[in-house]
């Protein structure tokens, strides 16, 4: 086990700053490293290891050596736990090549960014730099190291946000992701638990009503489009959401023509990486045939032009704007007073499940919700041909307003 200590050692030339060093011993060897932090003896509190901290340069110089230390820890760490031996020399050469800025809040968060887009998460990916932006505004050129991040940090961005006006479902989707980034670095052992976002909200809040009735659904369905290509895809992609379970705009633009075999489509929902399957009804089946036809990318429907990941998902973002413009359109034209939106198709079917008494635990189902605790006990006993019927009842009711 590597022992970590921080050091000041004193110049031996009167009244010039002496330095920080960090003094490291393993397996009987002792090593040390000597920092660019050049400080007087009237700063350094030797027994607490730190730098009496009276100005922000103080404070930046100590968030440093706190960043560094766990940098070197997390060295240790990772070398112990490969379960080879290790010398002090290796130690100090991973500590070298490293940025010692990596090891701060800001730096570790946008290591995760990274990761996730590395691993095509660019969707989390997004909204994780939507927090990183919101946070860094509001530290605006303060660096923090984990430490700093505590109860009273985070209550204070918390007042920040809300005096923007931001709504508390956007400060709790922030808080959520902040949080997450936390916790991984304490799973880590990076920076030790202390519970900083305890005080904030977290939760979701009830929005505004989402879903219309079958009635506006059959309206949707009948409007003549011919002449606005734009607007008939739109319908087209509400509808098949709709019919679909509510199946998400990501997973309708990344739907490919493989994942339709043998009168079913099985795909991963993007989201959750859950794999769902869904019976071909004859609304569906409609709607292929209309776009399978179409296009020369293995995409059923001409929203993704190509494979690239990072191009693919700035087509998908471009396409789910246009979509959500062209569903207002749609909205005035059935006088709806419930603004259509990429997320109104899955809020409808999920209503009109419950209305015709559908379980909540195979509407979870249906809908993939595999993050709710409820869902998670039905989904291993709820087979495909349950939901399916479930999805054939609410379809044959929508038939019958059609008739």
């Amino acid at each position: 086990m590597t022992t970590i200590k921080v050091k000041f050692r004193k110049s031996s030339i009167e009244g010039k700053a002496g330095v920080v060093y960090y003094q490291l011993h393993h397996d009987r060897q002792t090593k040390q490293i000597t920092t660019k932090i050049a400080l007087f003896p009237e700063q350094w509190d030797d027994k607490n290891e730190r730098i009496i901290a009276n100005t922000p340069d103080d404070r930046n110089k100590q968030v440093q050596i706190e960043c560094e230390v766990a940098l070197l820890h997390r060295i240790a760490e990772r070398m112990e736990s490969a379960a080879k031996s290790y010398t002090l020399g290796q130690v100090v050469d991973s500590f070298h090549r490293l940025s010692c800025a990596s090891a701060t809040f800001l730096h570790y968060f946008e290591e995760q960014i990274v990761q996730l887009q590395k691993n095509d998460k660019l969707g989390t990916a997004r909204n994780y730099r939507r927090t990183y932006n919101s946070f860094t505004t509001f530290l605006k050129e303060r660096r923090i190291g984990f430490r700093e991040l505590d109860e009273p940090l985070i209550m204070e961005y918390n007042g920040w946000l809300l005096h923007r006006k931001i709504v508390r479902n956007t400060v709790s989707f922030y808080m959520r992701i902040l949080r997450a980034v936390y916790n991984k670095a304490v799973n880590q052992n990076i920076v030790m638990q202390s519970f900083p976002f305890r005080s904030v909200y977290t939760g979701v809040d009830r929005t505004r009503k989402r879903a219309i009735d079958e009635q506006k659904i059959y309206q949707i369905q009948q409007l003549d489009l011919s002449q606005d290509a734009s607007l008939r895809l739109a319908r087209d992609l509400f509808l098949f959401s709709y019919c679909t379970r509510g199946m998400a705009f990501v997973d309708m633009a990344f739907l490919r023509k493989q994942d339709i075999r043998k009168g079913t489509i099985s795909y991963i929902r993007r989201k959750t990486m859950q794999r769902l399957s869904i019976r071909i009804e004859p609304c569906i089946e409609q709607i292929l045939a209309r776009y399978s036809r179409i296009g020369h990318t293995d995409y059923i429907f001409p929203i993704i032009s190509t494979v690239e990941p990072a191009a693919a998902y700035r087509q998908y973002e471009t396409a789910l704007r246009h979509y959500n413009r062209e569903l207002k359109r749609i909205s005035k034209l059935i006088d709806s007073e419930t603004s259509l939106s990429s997320y109104c198709a899955r809020h409808s079917w999920a209503t009109s499940a419950r209305n015709h008494n559908i379980p909540l635990s195979i509407i979870s189902a249906g809908m993939g919700h595999t993050s709710e605790k409820t869902t998670q006990i039905y989904l291993a006993s709820i087979g495909d041909n349950s939901i399916d019927q479930a999805n054939f009842f609410i379809l044959e009711r929508f038939n019958a307003i059609a008739k």
